[in-house]
């Protein structure tokens, strides 16, 4: 809610508009824009698309918080505080929607095949040619703590280390299809675990390849 009032002032602000006339872009009194960016009433999710939209900034997406933890920042990073709020917050990159089959092909993509067809953006600025997947059963469904749903689309980037902990995408020679799991360690062995404990933990053996990790789980509303 805080980056939602943060980018929206700077977008304002960038435009020149003032709460009065979004507020009538809006259809709706100024004192009900005022509350929102004072945070003194909560919009829903769809009045905070409306508002957007009404800037020209698109629409939000709901997303769990499954993301990779950032590295020290750099000195160049280290000046991203002094950037306009509107270029801080609204980073988006573009990434495929891939097939669950076939996908060790996707490590060898080229320029000029990558890319194309459907694609869905992102906010994860990605460390080698990431890809979505839309979730395929309830394997990963958890019946508390994180949990990725069917149809939830996740983001998967190949040059993301896989250690232990991680959401990873595998894929065992001589399968067509990838899989969805958790890699762990157990006394010094690998294993690719469901979230969901209906479904059985596999040994991960030297046929087995990690295609990516999941770094970012999103559902659209």
């Amino acid at each position: 809610m805080d980056k939602w009032i943060e980018l929206v002032k700077a977008k304002m602000s960038e435009l020149r508009i003032t709460q009065e006339k979004l507020a009538e872009r809006l259809a709706m009194s100024q004192g009900g824009v005022g509350h929102w960016l004072n945070k003194r009433r909560q919009p829903s999710l769809e009045d905070m698309n409306r508002v957007l939209r009404e800037l020209g900034m698109g629409f939000l997406e709901v997303a769990l918080v499954i993301r990779e933890t950032e590295t020290a920042k750099t000195d160049d990073e280290a000046d991203e505080d002094e950037m306009p709020l509107a270029q801080k917050y609204n980073p988006y990159f573009r990434y495929p929607v891939s097939d669950w089959r076939g996908l060790c092909e996707v490590r060898e993509a080229t320029a000029a095949t990558y890319g194309k067809g459907r694609s869905e953006l992102s906010d994860y600025h990605a460390r080698g040619p990431a890809f979505w997947l839309v979730v395929v059963g309830d394997a990963m469904t958890a019946p508390s703590g994180p949990s990725i749903a069917q149809d939830m689309l996740i983001l998967v980037d190949p040059a993301v280390e896989a250690v232990p902990g991680k959401l990873v995408i595998a894929q065992w020679s001589g399968s067509a299809e990838a899989t969805f799991r958790k890699l762990i360690e157990e006394g010094g062995q690998r294993y690719l675990v469901p979230l969901n404990p209906t479904y059985p933990k596999a040994l991960m053996t030297d046929d087995c390849q990690i295609i990516g990790v999941v770094v970012q789980a999103t559902a659209k509303f």
